[in-house]
């Protein structure tokens, strides 16, 4: 039988937006335990009073706020972000030559000095993502490939994280609802060690790059 505080927290889970809003302070906690006495006494299948859910829902937005300042001060100054225009992604099936295309697509452009290109392997497909001027030795390279989907008009923004982020639960969650909470969608993610490139759409651009340096 679960306790009054798991359902509670399970519950708040099921909502980010109502996560952020206890981390925030900015929730009325009587108010939302009224709302939540029905649902918490259905999973925890016993009869549960209104002051437990109050105490509960207050512990619980006490560890949010702690949790939340923890990842605030990764950012102590605004981070440094790096921007490419012009991208273009296409998502090809898997198949046994499509490492083969990869190599190909490499040795074709290695003679050139600044190009983009990310590879992501999946385990049904694998994602090209590179500049628009890499599209006709992608055709050709992958030609033969079945293409599921292609996705034109994109950017990309590659956050530096600090040192010790990785440490951190819940850093890429902190980056990904600042954008989320503004309805910015995030096409592609790729992340190395210490960096997250977010693969967005030119038309907003603007605003994720206003968003996150304020992560500050």
């Amino acid at each position: 039988m679960l306790t009054v505080p798991e359902v509670v927290e399970a519950v708040v889970r099921r909502s980010p937006y109502l996560e952020d809003a206890l981390a925030q302070g900015i929730v009325n906690v009587s108010s939302l335990a009224r709302r939540m006495v029905p649902q918490v006494r259905e999973e925890a299948m016993k009869n549960v009073r209104e002051g437990a859910v109050i105490m509960a829902i207050s512990r619980l937005a006490s560890e949010l706020r702690r949790r939340n300042e923890i990842r605030k001060g990764f950012f102590a100054a605004a981070p440094d972000l790096l921007v490419r225009s012009g991208l273009i992604e296409m998502t090809f099936a898997f198949s046994e030559t499509l490492v083969r295309c990869q190599k190909d697509l490499l040795d074709r452009i290695s003679s050139r000095r600044d190009y983009f290109v990310t590879f992501t392997h999946g385990v049904y497909e694998m994602t090209v993502i590179a500049g628009r001027d890499l599209d006709e030795p992608i055709r050709t390279a992958f030609k033969g490939e079945r293409l599921l989907a292609r996705i034109e008009s994109l950017s990309a923004v590659t956050v530096k994280l600090p040192q010790g982020s990785t440490e951190v639960p819940g850093i890429y969650s902190y980056i990904l609802k600042a954008l989320a909470w503004v309805r910015i969608n995030v096409v592609e993610v790729v992340s190395t060690l210490n960096e997250l490139t977010l693969i967005i759409a030119d038309a907003d651009m603007d605003r994720a790059f206003a968003v996150l340096k304020r992560l500050a």
